[in-house]
């Protein structure tokens, strides 16, 4: 299964995406799905996890350090055999991007 949801309850893909709502942009008090900032999760028959993000900026402070959390805290899981995080910048990310609850959050609605 590609894209983001919604997916089986209890999927692989339902799990890996329980993980990335626990998992914040310092910048931002709000997890990284609700940002916007994941496009794409995927995960094949042998449970290898495939994952397309991007992040608010190139400049972004935790470029280096955001894909490296979401690929150890995805790799814990149980039943993961791999995790491979892409950072894409296509389409380029916008507060726009950001889900309804995110910008009732933030104040910006």
């Amino acid at each position: 299964m590609s894209g983001i949801g919604p997916f089986a309850p209890g999927s692989l893909e339902d799990k890996v995406l329980g993980v990335l709502r626990t998992i914040y942009d310092p910048e931002i008090p709000v997890d990284i799905f609700e940002v916007g900032l994941i496009y794409d999760i995927d995960a094949d028959a042998a449970a290898n996890v495939s994952i397309r993000m991007t992040l608010t900026s190139p400049m972004c402070p935790v470029a280096e350090s955001l894909p490296v959390e979401v690929e150890t805290k995805v790799k814990a899981l149980s039943g993961v055999a791999s995790v491979k995080v892409e950072i894409v910048w296509e389409p380029p990310w916008g507060p726009d991007m950001m889900s309804e609850a995110a910008r009732l959050d933030l104040g910006m609605m």
